[in-house]
């Protein structure tokens, strides 16, 4: 019986990167670096061993290897870590990978290389080694130094950098023969399609995997996630993407779920045997030949990749405020590349786009910079000494006291900077997906409609009418009219105001021009006075209180799945128990002149500004819960409920100082003892079929007929703090109530609860 070539080789190749990797453990050396000597020792340079006969089925193997080398990055990736590394990380990295960049493709130019090859040599120069890192760390026993958490920060930001990095570069290569903007719009699209496929995902996948949860074992799960992967590959691959980004946005999208250390530990044999056939193939690729010719440019390269990762790395901790030695320290770790270089390579390969000679030249700078890494690491004081000798003692101290201010004029004005932030975070994601609703309708809902409907006039009009109603879901959110730092600024400086109405007019237009889009593509018309018409349409329909429930409901799911692994978290743990009274304050001030007999209703305190009005004290008389129609008199000291910025925002409104001292919502109760119409805290849970389910929070006549109100809701583990008055209560909700006793307890009766 004759075996096929490809088992005969998969026999070469794991018994060779066994004994190879066994001997390296032994000598503490990385397994990445044993990996390609074996692939080095069975491939074609190498006739004195083993060799590999079927060449190109390995290669299928190594792209297999590379798909799931992604997919378990994507794995240890969630947005929250991303949130979570801090300015400094966000700095050195793109920092690192900018400069890195350009000064390869310099370097690549200067070499006399061409165009795409210096431009492909830069991204591969640009990126650190994750493996090689950890394990220096790890020998070295440096894990929890400040300078290592920094390091570690970083490698996110650089894998980050590295999906889009290969985006761009595809997008480059690709589109070589076309103009500049018309590859700008090619780019603009792909990430347009980048960014809603992953709140697509978000929005679909946990949910989906939450309700298939009780019938997957390890087994099913295991094959679902590599389905999922290789399915993403695919979609990926028709969207005009790599396999790597799938594999990656895969691996990320279950990050983020309850399922992922399952799924990391079920997936991590297939992530280390098809990793090791991805390096030892690398290493089967390194011709001693070519590293002979080429000794030149590759001692040039390693010589740029320390020096410039070493100057780039510090030079970006300094910026984001870190001390000259923390930025020594992580310059030393960060000095090295590896696997992402090699997957660029890999990229620029299959493309045909870059000389097959950079390939080993790549292997060998990678190899030396691997076993340098952990000497410039165990140096790094030595090197930091020798930094400090080296620079001027002004600049020494200057920088002393750069570093030593703790950033704190990083951020001249902080509400501007969170109103920014807020601006720029609100429109892009909303922009995102009323763009995307466009892109579906358009592109996948006509063509079926066409199909189905006896005329194209008719398809059209429904497909418009969908696109439209689904935008409409979206207006709200998106003009963001309760932002309290909106407010804040308006009320602080009145040359602010010049601005904040700019900016709201952006936020307009970029609405009609998204709207307006479809109409031009699919309708064929492209008269512009159709848009302030299209956005008054909008507006209107954004505003009825069933699309404002769905909408909600659209965001608490979102919301949820985005966060499960996280409220999962501190669900366990007891972490978010008391998060209603950690999050709500109450405030209290006398009513301010020249708002004598207005209502509360007219006020629009709970619209405008997200709190609410608990009691009213005059004299000795005092009104809890007081009722929209509710005539405010001189000489009234008003008690309102709310999350503190929110408190701040309608003191400055009203021209009062600012309280440093609202009590929490706790605290206040606490204050009010067992006092006879004192206010308390109750929780209800909301079964199938009780009077509340399904009904709006304004429909249920809490606050009308009980004197109560709704402090927030807890759908599954996602707190929602004061929920809008249009929110629809669902079965499994549990209600926080604000009442009296007597009011509480009746509502508990009558709801059937």
């Amino acid at each position: 019986m004759h075996l096929p070539e490809l088992i005969s080789d998969l026999a070469v190749i794991l018994l060779t990167g066994g004994i190879v990797t066994v001997i390296f453990k032994k000598l503490n050396q990385p397994l990445v670096l044993g990996y390609i000597l074996a692939g080095f020792l069975i491939g074609p340079y190498m006739p004195f061993f083993f060799n590999v006969t079927d060449s190109a089925s390995i290669s299928t193997w190594s792209e297999i290897g590379i798909i799931i080398l992604m997919f378990g990055l994507g794995l240890e990736f969630n947005l929250h870590k991303l949130v979570s590394v801090g300015g400094t990380a966000i700095i050195t990295a793109l920092t690192e990978v900018g400069g890195m960049l350009l000064f390869g493709y310099l370097v690549g130019q200067a070499l006399g290389w061409g165009t795409m090859d210096s431009v492909f040599l830069g991204g591969m120069l640009s990126m650190s080694s994750t493996t090689i890192i950890i394990k220096a760390f790890d020998d070295l026993g440096v894990q929890k130094e400040r300078f290592a958490q920094l390091v570690f920060g970083t490698l996110v930001i650089e894998d980050i950098a590295g999906i889009f990095m290969m985006i761009i570069l595809s997008t480059i290569s690709v589109g070589q023969g076309i103009s500049g903007m018309a590859l700008a719009l090619k780019l603009g699209m792909l990430v347009l399609y980048l960014a809603l496929w992953l709140i697509l995902g978000i929005y679909l996948l946990p949910t989906l995997l939450n309700k298939a949860s009780p019938l997957m074992s390890d087994e099913t799960l295991l094959v679902v996630s590599l389905g999922l992967c290789f399915g993403m590959v695919l979609l990926a691959d028709a969207l005009g993407f790599s396999s790597a980004l799938g594999a990656f946005l895969a691996g990320s999208l279950l990050a983020g779920t309850v399922h992922a250390e399952r799924v990391e530990h079920l997936t991590q044999g297939v992530k280390d045997l098809f990793g090791a056939v991805f390096f030892i193939s690398v290493g089967m690729m390194l011709d001693p030949a070519m590293v002979v010719k080429y000794i030149v440019p590759i001692l040039v390269l390693t010589l740029v990749t320390i020096v410039g990762k070493l100057f780039f790395s510090s030079m970006g901790v300094l910026l984001s405020g870190q001390s000259l030695k923390n930025a020594v320290h992580c310059g030393c770790s960060l000095a090295q590349i590896g696997e992402f270089a090699f997957i660029i390579a890999s990229l620029g390969l299959s493309l045909g786009v870059i000389a097959d000679y950079i390939y080993p030249i790549i292997i060998a700078v990678s190899v030396i910079t691997t076993l340098t890494t952990p000497f410039f690491i165990k140096h790094s004081d030595n090197i930091y000494a020798f930094v400090v000798k080296l620079l001027p003692e002004k600049l020494t101290q200057k920088l002393e006291r750069y570093t030593d201010e703790e950033q704190s004029e990083k951020e001249q004005d902080s509400d501007w900077s969170a109103f920014l932030s807020r601006y720029i975070r609100t429109v892009a994601l909303y922009g995102v997906i009323m763009a995307g609703i466009g892109i579906i309708g358009r592109y996948w809902l006509l063509p079926l409609l066409e199909t189905a409907l006896p005329s194209a006039s008719a398809a059209k009009a429904v497909t418009l009418a969908v696109i439209y109603l689904g935008m409409a879901l979206f207006i709200r959110p998106m003009l963001d009219t309760r932002s309290p730092q909106y407010t804040v600024l308006w009320m602080k400086k009145r040359s602010f105001r010049l601005p904040l109405m700019a900016l709201s007019g952006i936020r307009i237009l970029l609405i009609a021009l998204i709207a307006f889009i479809p109409l031009r593509n699919i309708a064929g018309i492209g008269s512009a006075w159709l848009l302030p018409v299209i956005v008054a349409a909008l507006l209107l329909a954004s505003r009825t209180g069933w699309l404002a429930s769905a909408y909600l409901n659209v965001e608490a799911r979102f919301l949820t799945n985005l966060n499960e692994r996280q409220l999962q978290h501190f669900s366990d743990s007891g972490e978010y128990e008391q998060w209603l009274d950690e999050k709500l304050c109450v405030d209290s001030f006398s009513l301010p002149a020249g708002f004598t007999g207005q209502s509360l209703k007219d006020l629009g305190w709970g619209r405008r500004f997200g709190v609410n009005v608990i009691k009213l004290v005059h004299g000795k008389r005092r009104k809890n819960m007081p009722a929209g129609n509710t005539a405010l008199a001189a000489g009234d000291t008003i008690y309102v409920v709310g999350e503190r910025e929110n408190l701040r925002t309608l003191r400055l409104s009203l021209g009062l100082e600012e309280s440093a001292d609202a009590p929490t919502l706790r605290e206040y109760i606490g204050s009010e003892g067992k006092a006879e119409g004192g206010l308390y805290s109750y929780a209800l849970h909301v079964d199938k079929g009780d009077s509340l389910d399904g009904r709006s929070i304004k429909d249920s006549g809490i606050r009308e007929n009980y004197d109560c109100m709704i402090l927030g809701l807890q759908r599954g583990n996602l707190p929602i703090v004061q929920p809008d008055v249009n929110m629809t209560i669902q079965d499994n909700d549990i209600v926080w109530l604000l009442g009296t006793r007597v009011m509480a307890g009746k509502v508990l009766r009558d709801a059937d609860v």
